[in-house]
């Protein structure tokens, strides 16, 4: 799948996201399933925030490499390379504990999810065209995937974000469990 594709996709995915979005009041953005448990608006915050401060950070990165950053020359692990020889995580659930550094805040507004989303499709747009003159060989380590270049983080992105369609499901279900329907 060229990178163009890639963006058409992940186009469709965050058009998924905002449809959603249209049927839940702001009370049904934040319902927790369970105390340790993630709300859809703190997921969707989550997907915003790990593309714009991490995944299309270390793009930039990768694509002006300067002398003060860590970009190496480290090459994808085991999981790295499945991960993108199927072109998705796999269908598998991640629970991380909470913490004050990972956990999402809740949102304000329905309107700045939305708005969040339409800003990291516009950061998609303005970065691919560039990936095709990136090199490869400048990469950024993955905490889990090993070194990504600027091609693959980007790749990243859209594999997230559809990656958490599952758990969006999941949360639904617990949504509307509650009573409150559509």
């Amino acid at each position: 799948m060229t990178t163009t594709e890639v963006l058409q996709r992940f186009e469709e995915t965050v058009s998924v996201y905002i449809h959603e979005l249209g049927s839940f009041s702001l009370d049904q953005l934040q319902h927790k399933p369970s105390h340790d448990e993630w709300s859809i608006g703190q997921m969707v915050q989550h997907l915003i925030n790990s593309a714009l401060y991490m995944q299309l950070r270390h793009v930039d990165q990768c694509l002006l490499p300067s002398q003060d950053l860590q970009v190496t020359l480290a090459q994808k692990n085991e999981d790295g390379i499945a991960i993108f020889a199927q072109g998705s995580f796999p269908p598998i659930r991640v629970h991380v504990p909470p913490s004050p550094q990972y956990t999402p805040d809740q949102p304000e507004s329905k309107e700045q999810l939305i708005q969040g989303l339409h800003t990291v499709v516009q950061r998609m747009k303005e970065v691919e065209p560039a990936l095709h003159k990136a090199s490869n060989r400048h990469t950024i380590p993955h905490p889990r995937f090993g070194g990504l270049c600027a091609e693959e983080w980007f790749r990243l992105v859209e594999m997230h974000y559809r990656h958490h369609l599952l758990q969006l499901d999941r949360l639904k279900q617990s949504v509307y469990g509650k009573g409150e329907g559509r």
